[in-house]
């Protein structure tokens, strides 16, 4: 057993040495749920408190997805690693917002720092020293990532020799990159937030003579067209039936139920708007 908010094992290193052995420590990148200071791209359409709940929905997905991933990893035989699930949080202060709105297995690593590089390279190196054999950083824009896609992850990091996991996003980016080593070069000379990210890490990948297993490409809800996108894939409107199983969407219950809500006030809101010009007609 261990203290998920500070990763150390309340039974002694004993207990925290069988915890982590064959393990996958993934964090996602998480930020605490403050109007105006979160999903602002979402701005309009949303309201900045309705793009501030769709972060805290978003959270709670990706979290639960990891938590999914170990269970089915385990049935493996125990051959399979495990799969310890991290947030990488900020701003500092906000610890208590995330130990109110995640699964008690989530642990919490603080990651707020001038450059998003250096956050994440910081996450990995916190994930490395808590003891786990490989780490992953995960984006928290993807809540119906397929769990196969985490499984996969811990499953090729887990092989033997050095090696990393780069998940790319349909917008240029990644939404997950995974390492068996603290690589600083993995991070460096990345111009963040363009649609170059993936290209620019699998170059540095090669710089240093890094094999990369590439998973499937999936996108990131960080505008409206994506938004649009998730929504009809919550409706089942996007079925995509040419997937194989492993990558279908995952189903992501709490951002559909913030979907469905949203969608209701948009209705009665539209209602009113037709109401009034009836009214006034």
């Amino acid at each position: 057993m261990s203290d998920r908010f500070n990763g150390e094992s309340v039974f002694g290193p004993a207990a925290a040495e069988e915890r982590s052995r064959r393990s996958c420590g993934i964090a996602f990148m998480a930020k605490a749920s403050a109007p105006g200071r979160a999903k602002t791209r979402l701005v309009p359409p949303l309201t900045f408190d309705q793009a501030a709940n769709l972060n805290t929905a978003f959270l709670q997905d990706v979290a639960e997805n990891l938590v999914l991933a170990d269970e089915q990893a385990r049935p493996a035989g125990g051959h399979n690693p495990t799969i310890v699930g991290y947030a990488a949080y900020g701003p500092p202060g906000s610890t208590d917002f995330f130990r109110r709105i995640l699964p008690g297995s989530i642990g919490l690593i603080e990651a707020w720092l001038p450059n998003f590089g250096d956050c994440l390279f910081h996450t990995i190196g916190e994930i490395l020293r808590r003891g786990h054999e490989s780490a992953v950083v995960l984006n928290s824009d993807s809540p119906t990532l397929p769990t196969a896609f985490l499984v996969e992850t811990a499953d090729v990091l887990a092989r033997p020799g050095d090696r990393a996991v780069l998940g790319p996003s349909t917008d240029g980016g990644y939404y997950l990159l995974g390492l068996k080593h603290a690589h600083a070069r993995m991070f460096e000379d990345i111009t963040w937030s363009t649609e170059r990210v993936a290209q620019q890490a699998l170059a540095r990948a090669r710089e240093i003579g890094l094999d990369v297993h590439v998973l499937p490409t999936w996108y990131d809800v960080d505008d409206v067209a994506a938004l649009k996108r998730l929504e009809a894939e919550l409706r089942d409107a996007d079925l995509r039936p040419r997937r194989e199983p492993a990558q279908r969407p995952r189903f992501a219950a709490h951002t559909a139920k913030l979907m469905r809500q949203l969608a209701r006030e948009r209705d009665v809101g539209a209602a009113r708007a037709f109401a009034g010009d009836q009214i006034h007609a």
